[in-house]
């Protein structure tokens, strides 16, 4: 199952998301044969390795209307695409130091009528807003990005969860998450049953992330 299909196995979607999710592959094929945003083995499995992939934290949070979401590193627009499909009144604001995904970025944006999203290429320590989550796939280590977000998350929360990093990433991260006291780890082959997510994590990381 290799499109919208598999999307409402996990998800209840209305006509809007169905159509526009529809509209994703097309989309994907015309641009990635333009320019190389997801790696060419992987694009046929669009709808489960980065469509679902980033719908994993949806699975872990409900997006509230006009919360800010800032995702790094988006690359093509994942999780970034995805999520304000899903959450149509949630402002999120994608970024990537690389013009040409942003680039992509706009155009697919344009092309689904997505108002909910701000688009910069920039690098993140440039950026000077704030956001109740920061959402990110796999763009370095734990360590390092926390310090790229310095600064840039509100303190006041609104959601179940208190605002934060959610961090899509793979593998064993023990190492990696070792200094931070407070971090927990969402396993989503507990929401999904596709092979491709048996070893994929949801890091999430509240704002007073001591070491």
């Amino acid at each position: 199952m290799k499109d919208v299909r598999l999307l409402q196995k996990y998800f209840e979607l209305n006509s809007r998301q169905i159509r526009q999710f529809e509209q994703l592959k097309g989309l994907y094929r015309d641009w990635n044969s333009k320019i190389n945003v997801i790696s060419r083995k992987n694009i046929d499995e669009l709808y489960t390795n980065h469509i679902l992939h980033s719908l994993g934290i949806a699975k872990v949070i409900n997006f509230l209307p006009l919360a800010d979401i800032l995702d790094v590193g988006t690359g093509g627009g994942f999780p970034g695409i995805p999520l304000a499909i899903l959450f149509p009144q949630t402002r999120f604001h994608l970024i990537d130091s690389i013009a040409k995904k942003i680039k992509v970025v706009n155009a697919v944006a344009k092309e689904l009528g997505l108002n909910n999203i701000e688009t910069t290429h920039s690098r993140v320590e440039n950026i000077e807003m704030q956001y109740d989550f920061v959402v990110s796939r796999a763009v370095t280590n734990m360590p390092d990005f926390v310090r790229w977000v310095k600064g840039k998350i509100k303190k006041k929360s609104r959601h179940t969860l208190k605002n934060g990093i959610l961090y899509l990433k793979g593998g064993d991260l023990s190492e990696e998450l070792a200094s931070f006291n407070n971090v927990i780890i969402y396993e989503l082959k507990d929401y999904f049953n596709e092979s491709f997510f048996e070893t994929k994590k949801l890091v999430y990381l509240p704002l007073k992330y001591r070491k």
